[in-house]
């Protein structure tokens, strides 16, 4: 998938285990962790928020294995998911599935509270407080060199 293509197709995702649940799709689609190795081997920024880390699973590098192993990330809790009442619904939590393909998976002091993790051109946010200072990181990532707004 190109990045036009999908900048011309792309959709909001929301409500991560809602029938059909796009964590679950994401997760499992081949030619969206394509496009996800795509803009990492271009050193473009890849960026998720919430239960939107699952469509990193995907992803693959060269040699087969999940291109984010020994990376940090996060994504929705599972201290989180207990809470609004999904995790005992859910086929598999976002925390664990992150953290058993090699993530380095962190996570805030406390639910709910805003949690930003980068590591190079990978940026994730950890639940929906996350959003706005995930937002400032991308686009401070996207200005050109030496230009920080």
């Amino acid at each position: 998938m190109s990045d036009k293509k999908y900048l011309e197709t792309s959709r909001l995702l929301g409500r991560a285990h809602c029938k059909p649940t796009p964590m679950e799709d994401l997760a499992a689609s081949a030619e969206f962790g394509g496009l996800v190795a795509a803009f990492d081997a271009a050193g473009k920024p890849v960026a998720a928020v919430c239960h939107g880390p699952a469509a990193l699973l995907p992803a693959t590098g060269p040699d087969g294995k999940w291109l984010f192993a020994g990376r940090r990330v996060t994504g929705f809790s599972d201290v989180e998911e207990s809470q609004v009442g999904f995790a005992d619904r859910a086929p598999w939590l976002l925390e664990d599935r992150l953290a058993c393909a090699g993530g380095r998976f962190e996570k805030s002091s406390g639910p709910w509270e805003p949690h930003v993790v980068v590591d190079g051109t990978l940026h994730t946010g950890q639940n929906p407080a996350s959003s706005a200072p995930l937002a400032e990181e991308l686009v401070n990532a996207l200005q050109p060199a030496g230009q920080a707004r």
